[in-house]
């Protein structure tokens, strides 16, 4: 097979009119060609740095098959959610799955299930098993190490885990959300080489400067493309993109190239912006993926312009997966597997009775994990009971253990998503994916949450009269459908969580995912309590 296009040299920094010649997978030459004959332009393949395959509700099939529309041909993947609920039979799941499909998929060892002791998972992830896992070819590296509280008093189990991966000479992610200062070079020192929770240039840059590398992450929730892209100026060779958590809606859109795009427009040099989102990913990992270069696997793209990086044909190992606006990739049963207990709820389980009048409150923001907080008073029913203000935006949220048949939902209070009616809730709910929702009152917050159990797993909504599930029997984080079926179907809730309930953050059901994830600062609520993540204490409702 030989294809006439323009050639993107990346390292070179210049552009080449070429013939590509491939034969089985490989490509064996690239000849200089006729500038008549080349009308669009070949580039390495898009990959995503780093990614929760789980959080676009889809199986690694399913999900391959909606990323190789934007070219992107590789994940760096971190399996930590379906191994929250399943322990190494998630992740065994997860690399099974991967094999069926002719894309790039890199796994890591989850390093910390559970995220924290402060929470109820449906599995734990010993050192055993993640040695077994490292020892496994298929994994790449070490999953992100979100206790850095443990890290930087050198606790004997997390040191064992680090360096269980430096000693079979794989690479170990960084989770280290606002962490600055001395501490930051006392984390790296540890042999962690990479963060992608930077929120600001300054803290990126206190992180280059201790020796890692920095992933610019875009995804549904948690949006830091805009605020770090400057770094791209002076750190071309220690930048990469990543979406971190994608739900289905958006990777229908776009991904990788669209961060590309952005970065064009913004006028950053295109050979740095595809430095990032092509090549620093490979030679971080040691990843087995092709820089369209002559005796490489034939892994790459060919895209319409270098403005807007519209992907008209996908490459992996020389087989056209994706061509004249046509997936093409085999279609396979999807397997279940699950792990689900509680038993219905009654209402009176979502009653909180009032010991104050002043309650400490989550404040949700637009486009992050983190949270603020804050003090006010409680709206308090004629019985004694902390109830949902809707003209404050002050509304109850609840987290249930999924996994002890009778657990106690625990309660508190949010701001920020501005529901007018209703309820939504979810079982994904980062890390330990219990069931969290929110209500504007007690009868729809238990109508959202029953219509979970009895699906054992999925993402809803209800308002007075009308009730939205979407179903995700595998794992409650991923469907057995196609993508674009599920994409649909999640658009779907969306809206009416939207239009029908007054949602009004961007992503409400992403960011409802993350108010449970304890390791993000500063406010968040697990099954055992409300949790004070800068202090990593539990604290009180009611003050």
């Amino acid at each position: 097979m030989v294809i006439r296009t323009n050639v993107v040299n990346i390292a070179e920094k210049r552009i080449i009119p070429s013939a590509i010649f491939i034969e089985q997978g490989k490509i064996v030459r690239i000849e200089t060609a006729d500038v008549e004959d080349c009308k669009d332009y070949a580039l390495p393949g898009f990959i995503d740095a780093h990614v929760h395959v789980e959080s676009s509700m889809l199986v690694p099939l399913e999900f391959a098959k909606l990323a190789v529309r934007h070219g992107t041909v590789a994940t760096v993947s971190d399996p930590h959610e379906i191994a929250n609920v399943l322990g190494k039979s998630g992740v065994d799941y997860m690399l099974s799955n991967a094999e069926q499909v002719p894309f790039h998929f890199f796994f890591g060892a989850p390093s910390c299930v559970p995220a924290t002791p402060f929470e109820t998972s449906g599995a734990i992830l010993p050192l055993e098993d993640i040695e077994a896992l490292l020892d496994d070819d298929r994994i790449r590296y070490l999953s992100e190490m979100m206790n850095y509280p443990a890290v930087l008093k050198r606790e004997a189990e997390v040191m064992s885990k680090i360096k269980a991966a430096l000693s079979r000479r794989k690479t170990v992610d960084g989770h280290a959300p606002g962490l600055q200062g001395e501490k930051v070079q006392k984390y790296a020192d540890a042999g962690i080489y990479t963060d992608h929770e930077c929120f600001t240039e300054e803290e990126a840059v206190s992180k280059l400067a201790a020796g890692m590398k920095i992933l610019i992450r875009e995804g549904s929730a948690a949006k830091n493309f805009k605020a770090l892209i400057p770094l791209i100026k002076h750190y071309e060779n220690e930048i990469m993109f990543c979406s971190d958590d994608k739900h289905p809606d958006d990777l229908l859109l776009g991904h990788i190239n669209k961060l590309v795009a952005r970065g064009v427009a913004a006028g950053y040099d295109l050979y740095k912006l595809l430095k990032a989102a092509c090549l620093n990913p490979i030679r971080h990992y040691g990843l087995s993926v092709g820089q369209l270069r002559e005796g490489d696997d034939a892994d790459f793209i060919i895209v319409e312009d270098l403005r807007d990086f519209d992907v008209t044909t996908t490459y992996i190992r020389g087989e056209a997966v994706f061509a004249n606006a046509q997936v093409h990739m085999p279609s396979i049963d999807i397997a279940i597997k699950n792990k689900f207990e509680l038993r219905p709820k009654k209402l009176e389980d979502f009653s909180l009775k009032a010991k104050t009048e002043n309650i400490q409150v989550i404040k949700a923001l637009e486009g992050e994990l983190i949270t603020e907080s804050f003090t006010t008073t409680a709206k308090i029913s004629e019985g004694g009971e902390a109830i949902s203000d809707i003209s404050r935006d002050l509304l109850k949220i609840a987290v249930i253990n999924r996994y002890d048949s009778d657990a106690v939902p625990a309660l508190a209070f949010i701001h920020g998503f501005g529901l007018k009616k209703g309820a939504i809730a979810s079982t994904v709910a980062h890390d330990s994916h219990n069931i969290i929702a929110i209500g504007t009152n007690d009868e729809d917050l238990t109508r959202a949450v029953n219509l979970l159990i009895e699906a054992k797993g999925g993402v809803a909504a209800v308002s007075e009269t009308e009730e939205k599930i979407l179903p995700l029997p595998i794992a409650g984080l991923m469907s057995d459908q196609s993508g674009e079926w599920v994409a649909a179907r999640y658009c779907e809730i969306d809206k009416f969580a939207k239009t029908a309930l007054g949602a009004s953050l961007h992503a409400p059901f992403m960011t409802l995912s993350f108010m449970a994830l304890l390791v993000i600062p500063s406010l968040k609520l697990s099954d055992k309590g409300l949790f004070d993540g800068s202090k990593f204490e539990f604290t009180e409702v009611f003050v």
